[in-house]
């Protein structure tokens, strides 16, 4: 999670896009969350691969694998030079049976994972494939190639940046290899290129499926991921929190409504998020996502995003501001 999710500015100029809320929890804390539901050990280490973030955000990171039951670790990548080279910043931790996943994606799966595979590469169908890395399997559902953003059709099983592996030293071993031979493509160190090697050394990688793939690498794609996140959500009590306070108001449900939110002539949702201490009055919003402490007054929004801090009021439209700004 070391990138700099500029897709996502002006979010992620003061946040990590990793640390951004989804109906109220963290992009990275839901994914952990999900993994260990799916996995059929119980997991000892959360190691978090990132930048610069500072001590306040690691700690929080920490946090959310101890809430698990698990140790916290951080790692760091300085330099921008791709997939393996992030992995291999975790060396350390690379011990055992691994989860490697990208923490800008979401996703909700009815299976256990099969641990006595020697490797599962979590996919989704998709209609256009030529976007993604895709996979091909044989007749026993096993992965036979890997093609990254493929021109004519060989697959529409894309690869959703979740991997598992059941020798984390052989996966640190490959990773090393690439480094230390310099097998770069397009200036960085690939995962797949490791994976093809592992492949071509007799490891058998099966496919894993998932229900649903939610991206948060854009505004749009952040407010659609929300929504469906609300509606798996959908009936449960802690969507909308004791301490909000909502006077004349219609709430649309699923909303995630949090802490000492104040709500005050309004119509809010169907497919909201309001973070904690948010202040909304005389409004309409839709299929929209706003973070902590914002003030909105005489707004009629649909499928937006608002940020921390954020002041908004008189215009009708579908927009994105970042943390601290004023738009009246």
């Amino acid at each position: 999670m070391a990138g700099r999710g500029s897709r996502l500015r002006p979010h992620t100029l003061t946040v990590p896009k990793p640390l951004i809320p989804i109906a109220g929890k963290p992009i990275v804390q839901r994914l952990v969350e999900d993994i260990t539901k799916v996995v059929d050990e119980k997991v000892d280490e959360i190691a978090f691969v990132i930048g610069d973030f500072g001590v306040e955000i690691e700690q929080k990171l920490v946090s959310i694998a101890n809430d698990l039951g698990a140790k916290g670790s951080i790692y760091y990548q300085d330099a921008p030079l791709g997939t393996a080279h992030a992995i291999a910043c975790a060396k350390e931790s690379l011990k055992g049976p691994v989860v490697v996943a990208f923490a800008d994606t979401l996703f909700k799966a009815d299976f256990v994972l099969d641990s006595s595979a020697d490797g599962v590469i979590w996919v989704k169908q998709v209609e256009d494939p030529s976007a993604f890395g895709v996979v091909k399997i044989n007749e026993d559902k096993i992965i036979t190639d890997f093609i990254e953003k493929p021109s004519t059709f060989v697959s529409d099983l894309a690869i959703i940046g979740i991997y598992y592996f059941k020798d984390g030293e052989n996966l640190k071993d490959e990773l090393q290899f690439l480094i230390d031979n310099n097998v770069i493509k397009g200036g960085e160190y690939q995962l797949t290129d490791a994976l093809e090697n592992m492949k071509s050394k007799g490891l058998k990688l099966s496919p894993g499926t998932v229900d649903a793939w939610m991206d948060c690498g854009n505004k749009d794609a952040t407010v659609d991921t929300n929504k469906q996140t609300l509606n798996f959500e959908k009936g449960s009590s802690s969507l909308i929190a004791k301490t909000a306070v909502i006077e004349n108001s219609i709430i649309i449900e699923p909303c995630f409504i949090g802490e000492n939110v104040v709500i005050k002539n309004s119509k809010i949702g169907p497919h909201v998020s309001v973070g904690t201490s948010t202040v909304i009055e005389n409004s309409n919003i839709e299929n929209s996502l706003i973070q902590n402490n914002a003030l909105l007054k005489r707004a009629n929004i649909f499928n937006s995003m608002i940020g921390n801090q954020a002041r908004y009021s008189g215009i009708s439209n579908s927009i994105s501001i970042g943390d601290y700004s004023v738009l009246e």
